[in-house]
């Protein structure tokens, strides 16, 4: 009996040890592909849909250059998007460089077989709790992210590809958050009704907040002065 319980035993290690190493596997090569583009520079519009908060939708310029310098330039009014290592592009959600990859099976997402891969910071430090991807294996282009950290609560990016999935650069691109947990920006307020009750502004507040990009334009690999990044 107890031969049988060590073979049993085994065999689950043994299952879940390959199962994270293709996980970790499937996880470089997306990075891998990511890491052709040195730099950017995407234009398009954003769109803020945020209960509270008054946006009209505007033009944006967002720099990048690898490996986490990024920058958004919006034509007028506001910008709430997170602070403090939440970037809203592709490489971000691969930022982690110690890290644990758990092979959490597979799903269906807009009609697309995705896998699902969770990854667990092993530095205690990092204000990310659990990141989990959901990957079209084919493709190596990430659909979708979960991310939950310790500071602006839990958020999701869901992209759509076209004209550059081949360098895994959306054209298209969705963020959504909790917004009672989300520390907005400095010099942003919140907007609400003055006859407004206590209880309109708390249910506004457990609504969730989306910002959507949509991407016209993108200059690749022509490189960006550094200056760029210190105004």
């Amino acid at each position: 009996m107890k031969k049988i319980i060590i073979v049993c035993l085994s065999s689950i290690v043994l299952s879940f040890t390959v199962n994270a190493q293709d996980a970790d596997a499937l996880v470089k090569k997306v990075k891998a592909k990511l890491e052709q583009v040195n730099d950017y520079v995407a234009e398009g519009k954003m769109k803020t849909d945020v209960a509270f908060i008054k946006a009209p939708v505007g033009r944006v310029k967002v720099y990048y250059q690898k490996p986490n310098k990024l920058k958004l330039v919006k034509e007028k009014g506001i910008s709430i998007l997170p602070k403090g290592g939440v970037s809203i592009n592709s490489s971000s959600v691969l930022g982690l460089t110690n890290y644990t990859a758990i092979d959490a099976g597979e799903q269906v997402l807009n009609g697309t077989k995705v896998k699902v891969i969770k990854l667990l910071p092993l530095d205690e430090a990092s204000d990310i709790v659990i990141t989990t991807l959901y990957i079209d294996e084919g493709q190596l282009l990430i659909k979708k992210s979960a991310t939950t950290t310790k500071e602006n609560g839990s958020f999701e990016m869901e992209m759509y590809y076209g004209n550059y999935a081949n360098l895994g650069l959306p054209d298209k691109m969705v963020f959504s958050f909790n917004v009672k947990d989300y520390k907005m920006p400095k010099g942003v307020t919140l907007d609400f009704d003055d006859d407004m009750k206590s209880e309109e502004k708390l249910k506004l507040k457990k609504k969730k907040g989306r910002v959507e990009f949509i991407y016209t334009n993108y200059i690749i690999n022509k490189g960006i002065d550094a200056a760029i990044f210190k105004s």
